[in-house]
């Protein structure tokens, strides 16, 4: 891990602006961490702790996934996802919401949501699953005058959530599992596994090379990826926050990152 570190060190170095890592192997239990305690605008990350308090809900008999909500002109905002273009009246279940979430990051999805679950029920989640610097307290795409706070992550706490859900340490295995699932489908790729090589399978059936499941988050001058890498029966969570780097270079950079994560992995395989 040591050596992975310095890899990713050089990395960093070579580049401007402020980065939170936090590496977890999820295997030998090593870690590697930079500025791991450095709060960030949390940007789209923070839609992971938002489905996380859906099926908190869910869980408690608020809903089930399967209701279905009702997609109103009020509720459209613009920015990521598909919502925004589509027919206010059409309904969605809680369950595609949430999938639009996190795959497309759907800010108009992830308003709907947090009208459904409630910010008050959103904040307490955060705490129960031990977020105690990460903050909770606005949608997606909006400025109200009032805003108590802005909604802010550490590098440390995103590996740790994403240890608890790789664990099954979160309102139950089912539901870890089922959201590991949605994050896998992520349609942004361009960051963490941008430069990992893709997968080769050529039988049907067979187990995928590598996998992750993760979740990006950009504004201007921000770009994080969080996820857990699947390389063979190799494990490893990765919460990479950044500032003030050119929006344009950042999605590489941290593709270099990934690759480096990737690499050592799969380095390790063989090793074992």
């Amino acid at each position: 891990m040591r050596e992975l570190g310095d890899r990713i060190q050089r990395i960093t170095d070579q580049s401007t602006g402020t980065w939170g890592i936090s590496l977890y192997d999820l295997d030998t239990n090593e870690t590697w961490e930079m500025n791991e305690h450095h709060l960030f605008y949390a940007a789209s990350v923070i839609k992971v702790p938002i489905m996380i308090a859906a099926f908190a809900a869910n869980k408690r008999g608020e809903f089930i996934l399967s209701d279905t909500v009702e997609l109103k002109r009020e509720n459209i905002v613009g920015g990521s996802g598909v919502l925004q273009h589509l027919t206010p009246g059409t309904q969605f279940t809680i369950y595609d919401l949430l999938t639009l979430m996190i795959i497309q990051s759907d800010n108009t999805a992830t308003n709907m949501m947090i009208e459904l679950v409630g910010v008050p029920s959103i904040q307490q989640t955060m705490k129960d699953i031990g977020l105690e610097k990460s903050k909770f307290y606005h949608k997606m795409m909006t400025m109200d005058v009032d805003r108590e706070g802005m909604n802010e992550i550490t590098a440390s706490e995103m590996a740790g959530m994403l240890r608890k859900l790789a664990t099954g340490k979160i309102i139950s295995v089912h539901a870890c599992e089922q959201m590991i699932a949605i994050m896998k489908q992520q349609q942004i790729t361009n960051c963490l596994p941008g430069k990992v090589p893709p997968t080769t399978e050529t039988t049907i059936g067979s187990l995928k090379e590598w996998e992750i499941a993760n979740k990006t988050g950009n504004v201007s001058g921000i770009r994080h990826d969080i996820g857990i890498f699947y390389v063979g029966k190799r494990k490893l969570i990765a919460s990479v926050l950044t500032s003030g780097l050119d929006d344009i270079q950042s999605p590489d950079i941290l593709s270099k990152v990934g690759l480096e994560i990737y690499q050592y992995l799969k380095q390790s395989l063989h090793k074992r």
